[in-house]
């Protein structure tokens, strides 16, 4: 142990915490070995030293760890199971992904570090906890939120280091499906038919505990706070007396109206508003700059290249910054094209294009309005968008007659950064507040990645995260299935009925790098175990962000190469120090841009019978409610009257010579 990795062959040696739960663990004294396997570093936390091996699970498992398994898709804040351990005469929870630093050490709790805390980092904190509290009461947990020392914080982001039971709830039933969260998750549709499924397959391989034993697994909230919003407010109550003189009053405010409200969806929304004003009021009087680089490549063993992405290279050649409405920097994306080559790169493509035009609007929208939009307003409108591109792409694949695993779609990760005009009551007036939404459908990921850690912000749409949700298996179990990592949804595969896009809101509130890619990246954990060597020179200011970007299509290339690596990274810089240019680096870069001509059956796709797919989009039972604003009415005509023709032509005139190279980022100080 404390080795980072092997002597003899240099590979990475992992290192896995777990938090112990129930009083059993709370008796075992650090330095003991249980089950001889885990070390006890410290009181409930035990460090695996057997990181290969799976756990040991009950079958059934216990209805007990259901909010575990429906708040996985929270798994940014709340914790995971791994499994159990055996021990004396209990079997022992055991849970992963917990709050600690590398050295197996818990994270400050909030209440330790909010009297030094910037205003506009409370409010944030405060207004994460508030995003919490519907799902968890859902789920009667939401006592785990009025534990001052269970809620942990790192850097920007709240954690849970674990789940306790509502007092009315002595045992939480195993409901149907999780509960949908404002700004944070919705259930995803499968892209298979579960009834399909074989017993076989829901096993998932799993250790049993064969032997007797109690379960020590969820413990009760016993606080002084009652577990329901008023109780919320009173527990923040304590930290207001120090909050920071800048948002101390109207948080005081805020907590009185939480003590006055009844605890209903429109009361928590009242509530949630003030909050979020609040925040971005704090938000928008810090400086941002935006600066954006982005690279695909096929790959060593591929002669298409099925990822798309935005900004292209023709994109930032042509950019502009100072143009009103411009796209960038504050829109990108990746898409992974499915269902064959000569399917793939058609509909990656036709997303990218498409979400371009829907995305303008809404930018134009949010800087031409007087107010912020509310953020379920925004999230609404983008879902709404995302399902128009997935009927386009699902009418192209009714119009050629492709059906099952032959129909076209694509995946998407989608980073805007909405720069909304905001205007303080001392008449000050700001124009960006420093939201960011992300959307994605599929397993392209985002990470967010600062001085200190690289955090993973998607959650896969695959068959492993689907078993999770419902509730039928364990995360690492469920990767033992041989189909774990199939989609579960993807644009174009599906009618836009069966399509549930994940939005969530973030506030830029610290230096950092937003990293969007493909699968070609992020496959075994190459970004985890790598973003270290290519994220700290970036914001050091030692090297540029064009190096970090080739490098890490480089490393995807070279460490997995079985499929097309994509990046796009934008660094998000709030502190006054210059972002470091590309003409100021060490190195000239000269990347590999061509562009791999299109199949003939790719192109067949794009010119063929267009007009009956772009009609098809009309009809009512694929019309959406929020798609009636005003804004996605112009983008649909917009879309239909462009077409695929339209887009075909333009994706033929912007081809690259081969011997294109990357021109500076893009950048801008609003």
């Amino acid at each position: 142990m404390g080795l980072s990795s092997c002597p003899t062959c240099q590979t990475r040696l992992p290192y896995r915490y777990f938090w112990a739960c129930g009083s059993t663990a709370t008796q075992v004294p650090a330095g003991e070995v249980v089950a001889e396997r885990y070390y006890v570093v410290a009181p409930q936390i035990w460090l695996d030293t057997e990181p290969g091996e799976q756990a040991l699970i009950p079958t059934p498992l216990p209805e007990a760890i259901t909010p575990y398994l429906q708040l996985y898709p929270q798994r940014l804040h709340v914790p995971e199971v791994f499994g159990f351990c055996r021990l004396k005469a209990a079997n022992v929870l055991l849970l992963e992904n917990i709050p600690l630093d590398s050295k197996g050490i818990l994270l400050p709790s909030l209440a330790q570090v909010w009297r030094q805390t910037p205003p506009i980092r409370q409010v944030y904190w405060l207004w994460q906890v508030l995003q919490l509290w519907f799902p968890l009461a859902q789920l009667g947990v939401a006592g785990s939120l009025l534990v001052h020392e269970n809620i942990r914080v790192e850097g920007w982001r709240i954690r849970l280091n674990q789940l306790y039971v509502d007092p009315i709830h002595p045992e939480t039933p195993c409901a149907a499906e999780p509960p949908e969260a404002p700004y944070f998750f919705e259930e995803s549709a499968s892209m298979e038919d579960e009834d399909e499924e074989t017993e076989a397959d829901n096993t998932l391989g799993l250790s049993p505990l064969t032997e007797s034993g109690s379960i020590d697994l969820l413990p009760t909230y016993s606080g002084d706070y009652p577990a329901k919003l008023q109780g919320l407010a009173q527990s923040w109550l304590p930290l207001l007396a120090e909050a920071q003189p800048t948002v101390a009053t109207q948080l005081r405010e805020i907590c009185h109206q939480m003590q006055a409200l009844e605890e209903t969806e429109l009361g928590l929304q009242s509530i949630g508003a003030q909050l979020n004003h609040l925040l971005l009021e704090q938000a928008a009087q810090l400086p941002l700059q935006l600066q954006v680089s982005a690279l695909s490549d096929p790959g060593p063993q591929r002669s298409h290249n099925e990822d798309t992405c935005y900004p292209a290279l023709q994109d930032l050649q042509n950019s502009t910054i100072d143009a009103e409405g411009q796209l960038l920097p504050y829109l990108t994306m990746v898409c992974d094209g499915i269902g064959g080559h000569e399917g793939g790169e058609v509909a990656s493509q036709l997303a990218v294009q498409a979400l371009k035009l829907q995305m303008q609007a809404l930018l134009t929208e949010a800087t031409e309005a007087d107010h912020p939009l509310p953020p379920d307003l925004v999230i609404g409108q983008i879902q709404a968008a995302i399902r128009v591109v997935n009927n386009l792409i699902a009418a192209q694949n009714n119009v050629q007659g492709r059906e099952a695993k032959q129909r076209m779609g694509t995946t998407l990760v989608m980073a805007l950064q909405l720069p909304q005009k905001l205007r303080l009551a001392s008449g000050a007036l700001f124009n960006n507040s420093h939201e960011l939404y992300l959307a994605h459908v599929g397993d392209s990921r985002a990470y967010w990645i600062n001085a200190h850690q690289c955090t993973l912000l998607t959650v896969d749409d695959d068959v492993a995260a689907r078993e999770v949700k419902l509730g039928r298996g364990l995360y690492r179990d469920a990767l033992q299935r041989h189909d774990s990592g199939a989609l579960t949804q993807a644009l174009g595969t599906r009618d836009a009925e069966f399509l549930h896009p994940t939005v969530q809101r973030f506030i830029l509130e610290e230096d950092g790098l937003l990293l969007l890619c493909s699968d070609g990246l992020s496959d075994n954990g190459r970004i985890e175990e790598s973003w270290a060597t290519y994220a700290k020179p970036v914001l050091e200011g030692k090297l540029p962000l064009e190096w970090a970007v080739q490098s890490l299509v480089e490393l995807g290339n070279q460490k997995n190469g079985y499929d097309n690596t994509t990046v796009v990274m934008t660094y998000c810089r709030v502190s006054p120090t210059y972002l470091r240019g590309v003409d100021e680096g060490q190195s000239k870069l000269a990347p590999d841009n061509r562009e791999v001509p299109l199949s003939d059956a790719s192109r067949a796709l794009l010119y063929g019978e267009m007009t009956e797919a772009e009609e098809a989009l009309t009809t009512p039972e694929l019309e959406q409610p929020r798609a009636r604003t005003y804004i996605l009415l112009g983008l649909l005509a917009i879309v239909l009257v462009s077409g695929a023709v339209g887009l075909a032509a333009w994706w033929q005139q912007n081809r690259l010579p081969p011997d294109s190279t990357q021109p500076p980022p893009t950048q801008i100080s609003p």
